[in-house]
Parts: C-alpha cells; sequence; structure tokens
C-alpha cells in the first residue's frame, strides 16, 4: 500500500520511499527504507534533493521520529541527504567511513598514482558521525539490525540484515549487475562479498535500486556465475586477440552495446583485469593505469 507520501509498505515495519533521481545507472531512483516504527532507522537517505527529504519526513506517523540514519556507501545516489536528514531530525549518521576508507593497499596505492581513473559518482565530503563495522548491532524501535562488511561496489560498503532480510546496497540488484570502478570499486572484494552473503540464509534482499529480491541464492549464483564468465571472455580475449586495453576487451566482449554503456562497461573490465594482475594471471608491461596494455601471463 502507498502512502501520500509515496511510501510503499513492504511488510510490517518497513516502508520504502524512492527518490526522484532515475537514471540508466539507478533506474527508477534511489530506494529509501525506513523501519521500525515509533522509533525508525532510515537506510540510505538518497541524494541531496529537498524534495526527497520532505517525502521521508512526511512519511512519518504523527508521534514517530528518525533514531538513526544508515548508509551503505557514500556515492551521491546514496549518501548526501544524510547531513540534512540529521539535521533536521537530530538522528546521528552511521556509516563504515568516509569515501576513502578501507580500500585494499593496491587501491590506496593506485588512487594515489592518479592514473587508474574511477571516481564516479564518489560523496567526496561524506563523513558518518559514528563509524559501525562488521559484528555491530544497532537496537531501537526498529528491532535489531546487525552490520555486514561487503566491500567490492565501493570500500565503504556495508549491508544491513533486520529480520531474515537484507538491505544490500549496491552490492547485489535484481535489475542489473553493479558497476565495479577501481579505485573505489574491487572486483576481488566484490566476488568475496557475494560469496559471503551466499553463506547466509536470507529470505528478501531489498537492494538500493529496484524491486525485493526474492531468491537470494538464485540472484547470488547468478551473479556470481556472471562475474565468472566475464572473466573467462576476458582471458579468452586476451589468448585469441592479444594484447589489449580495457577498453579494447570492453568493446570486443559486450557485443551489441550502446555506446553511452562502454565506460561502466570499460570500468568493470578494469576491476577484472586488476583482480587477474593480482592473481598473476594477466599481466601489463608497465604500471597498473586505466590506459595499460595487458597480457596473458
Amino acid at each position: 500500500m502507498e502512502s501520500e507520501s509515496g511510501a510503499v509498505w513492504l511488510e510490517d515495519g518497513l516502508r520504502r520511499l524512492t527518490a526522484p533521481n532515475p537514471s540508466a545507472m539507478t533506474w527508477r531512483g534511489t530506494n529509501t527504507y525506513l523501519l521500525g516504527t515509533d522509533e525508525v532507522a532510515v537506510i540510505d537517505p538518497g541524494p541531496d534533493d529537498p524534495a526527497h527529504l520532505d517525502a521521508i519526513l512526511a512519511t512519518l506517523a504523527p508521534g514517530e521520529r528518525i533514531g538513526a540514519i544508515l548508509v551503505t556507501h557514500s556515492h551521491r545516489d546514496h549518501s548526501p541527504l544524510a547531513r540534512p536528514l540529521a539535521e533536521a531530525t537530530g538522528a546521528p549518521v552511521l556509516a563504515a567511513g568516509p569515501s576513502d576508507w578501507g580500500r585494499s593497499a593496491l587501491m590506496h596505492r593506485l588512487a594515489g598514482t592518479g592514473g587508474i581513473g574511477g571516481g564516479e559518482g564518489v560523496d567526496e565530503g561524506f563523513a558518518p558521525d559514528r563509524r559501525i563495522a562488521e559484528g555491530c548491532t544497532l537496537t531501537g524501535g526498529w528491532g535489531r539490525i546487525d552490520v555486514l562488511e561487503t566491500p567490492g561496489h565501493m570500500a565503504n560498503h556495508l549491508c544491513f540484515a533486520w529480520q531474515g532480510a537484507v538491505f544490500t546496497g549496491d552490492l547485489v540488484m535484481g535489475w542489473s549487475t553493479s558497476l565495479v570502478s577501481p579505485p573505489d570499486g574491487d572486483m576481488g572484494a566484490f566476488m568475496a562479498s557475494c560469496r559471503k552473503l551466499a553463506r547466509r540464509s536470507d529470505r528478501v534482499f531489498h537492494p538500493g535500486h529496484g524491486d525485493p529480491v526474492r531468491d537470494p541464492a538464485a540472484r547470488l549464483a547468478e551473479l556470481i556465475a556472471h562475474r565468472a564468465g566475464r572473466e573467462a571472455q576476458i582471458l579468452a580475449a586476451l589468448h585469441s586477440a592479444g594484447p589489449a586495453t580495457a577498453e579494447q576487451l570492453a568493446r570486443r566482449i559486450y557485443e551489441g552495446l550502446a555506446a553511452p554503456l562502454l565506460p561502466a562497461a570499460t570500468r568493470n573490465v578494469l576491476a577484472h583485469l586488476i583482480d587477474l594482475v593480482e592473481r598473476n594471471e594477466v599481466s601489463t608491461g608497465g604500471g597498473l593505469t586505466a590506459e595499460a596494455t595487458f597480457f596473458r601471463a
């Protein structure tokens, strides 16, 4: 049932609002979730949009208040509204850390060299009031929320488990695969996070964009197989056609891809290549850069 504010009740104690920021990367827009009644936890307030802030506040019933603001990761379609919402309600902002938090040693080094590109959509000024990590439990009027560290789409990415549901941010979505763009994105970490969720037995995933994922195990198996297949395509292309850049490989592998989507495809391929370099399956004649030429090791 949809309320006057546009919120949809997904189940007892769970409402979803969709921010008005549809695009090729966000689909219908960013999902903002409100957990609980009386005292409410908000997950992913969304982009810095005053109309969406008003919609969140209008969703609250008389006497309800927001007790915590949780952010899965600090991309500009998920985190910027956290601070205005905190100022309007007095609730603290909880997240893993700022936007450069949690990078591996390699990604930290690549970010420092400046030759790897990336940085798409990062909320550079994001800073939580309180840092939360794997094993943290958040209790309040919403019940119990368990924090899961799930880097990959972004190093500071978290998921939140609640009553058999997991709020998966941009790690797992039903409508699309996720962008993994170094140095903020890390393909090795992404795959590890997917396998981590696959070891659980949750009943539903609520993603940052799109509809609920009603069969989490099947969707995770599909995503893991998809990434493994993409890796196999990259290795096969390097074997058959010889050394190539990430963009050249993306053009070979993503047949029929619309031109506006080529940059994102290239970033995903680059993420795979960096992971393959770390595993000594692919090499590059020089340093790791966005324009580097890669070949089979």
